[in-house]
């Protein structure tokens, strides 16, 4: 089995001068910073007293459950000789707060628009999503269900 290590590292950018001292005096602002990459600025959820113009943790899962699928899709599909000239995905999020605060993912929905080179290549085009599932790294990491709801087309008749 191989073993791969991935190094972030989160710098807390909010003290607005007193630290933590009450709930509403320190903003949840933080930088993530991956050697030799673009930062990305974070914080929470605006309904967490968060920044909306940033990125939040919830958002970010979502994106890399949705990009994950996306590569190993991309990959079978070549492999498979399935010609993809678009692809899209809306994906979705259910999040459950307790009252306590406590929270959890209930589901993630992608919704994966894709366009192919022709329409010989639809069925199997939506047959893989099925293996991309399986494969994700992501999707095979987390407690709750990741969905799929995939709408493969094409522009172009068969030849």
């Amino acid at each position: 089995m191989k073993q791969h290590n991935y190094i972030a590292t989160i710098t807390w950018t909010g003290n607005r001068g007193s630290g933590t001292d009450h709930y509403k005096n320190y903003e949840r602002s933080h930088r993530i910073s991956i050697d030799g990459k673009a930062e990305i600025e974070g914080s929470s959820d605006p309904a967490f007293l968060g920044d909306p113009s940033k990125h939040n943790p919830e958002e970010l899962l979502l994106a890399s459950l949705s990009s994950c699928h996306m590569l190993w899709y991309l990959h079978f599909c070549s492999v498979n000789k399935i010609i993809v000239e678009e692809y899209v995905d809306h994906a979705t999020a259910i999040m459950l707060e307790e009252e306590s605060g406590k929270g959890r993912f209930k589901e993630v929905t992608l919704n994966p628009s894709v366009r192919v080179k022709d329409s010989t290549m639809i069925a199997e085009a939506i047959e893989l999503h099925q293996k991309a599932s399986e494969y994700c790294f992501i999707a095979n990491s987390v407690n709750f269900p990741v969905l799929h709801k995939p709408n493969v087309a094409s522009a172009h008749p068969a030849k």
